[in-house]
C-alpha cells in the first residue's frame, strides 16, 4: 500500500532493463502512456549522467513533480545505478524477476524477452506498486554484508567439496573410514595424498620405518 501511494498523476515512472554493459529505459505516466523515446545507456557514471539528463528533460517538459525509477535486480549489475540514484536523491525500487516474466505476456501474448519490452513491463509493475525499496548499506555495514555473503559462498563450496570426497571414498576406498574416523585429520589427508584408492596402496605399499 505504501509503494502504490507514492505513485500519483504527478509521478514520472521509469522502467530500466538491467544488463552487464548497457541498460535500456522507458518512461511513462501513471496511466501507462509512454513519454519520449526509449534510451540505451552504459553501465558507468557517464551513462548514468546521460540517463538522469534524459528523464529530467521529460519531467520538465511534461510537468511532473517527482520521478521514480524501477529496475530488475539482475546479478550485481544494478547496484552501480542504484547507488548513483541514491547519491542523486532519486527514488528507486526493484521488481521481482518472476513478476516481469509473468507480466510480459499481457501486452502481446508472447513471453519473448527483449530489452525495450522488459523496460516497459518493469515500469508498469512500478506503477502497480509491485516493487520494493532495497536497503543499500554504506561504510562498515556494507563491508559486513559483503563479508557475510563471501562466508556463505565459502561455506557452500566447502560442503560441496566434503560431499565429493565422501562420494569418492565410498566408491574407490571404502576401507579408508574404517581406519580413520575423520578423513580431514592430518594423517588421513597425508594418506590420501599418497594413496588415493585401495589399489594404489596395494601396488605401492608403505615402507616400514628403519629401526635404529
Amino acid at each position: 500500500m505504501k509503494e502504490i501511494n507514492q505513485i500519483t498523476s504527478s509521478t514520472l515512472i521509469i522502467g530500466v532493463d538491467i544488463a552487464k554493459f548497457k541498460h535500456v529505459a522507458r518512461a511513462q505516466d501513471n496511466r501507462g502512456v509512454e513519454l519520449g523515446k526509449s534510451i540505451s545507456f552504459e553501465n558507468n557514471r557517464q551513462g548514468f549522467e546521460l540517463f538522469v539528463s534524459w528523464f529530467q528533460k521529460i519531467s520538465i517538459e511534461q510537468g511532473f513533480q517527482d520521478v521514480i525509477v524501477g529496475m530488475e535486480p539482475t546479478g550485481h549489475y544494478w547496484l552501480n545505478l542504484a547507488h548513483f540514484l541514491k547519491e542523486k536523491q532519486v527514488k528507486y525500487g526493484v521488481v521481482n524477476p518472476l513478476h516481469v516474466k509473468k507480466s510480459k505476456e499481457l501486452d502481446d501474448n508472447s513471453p519473448t524477452k527483449y530489452d525495450i519490452k522488459d523496460a516497459k513491463v518493469i515500469a508498469q509493475l512500478v506503477n502497480d506498486g509491485r516493487y520494493a525499496v532495497p536497503n543499500l548499506p554504506q561504510g562498515v555495514y556494507a563491508e559486513l554484508r559483503e563479508a557475510i555473503k563471501i562466508r556463505d559462498h565459502l561455506t557452500t563450496d566447502l560442503c560441496v567439496v566434503q560431499g565429493r570426497v565422501h562420494n569418492w571414498l565410498g566408491r574407490y576406498f571404502p576401507e579408508f573410514l574404517t581406519v580413520f574416523k575423520d578423513w580431514e585429520c592430518k594423517s588421513a589427508v597425508q594418506m590420501l595424498s599418497l594413496y588415493y584408492c585401495s589399489m594404489s596402496l596395494l601396488m605401492y605399499p608403505m615402507k616400514p620405518c628403519c629401526s635404529t
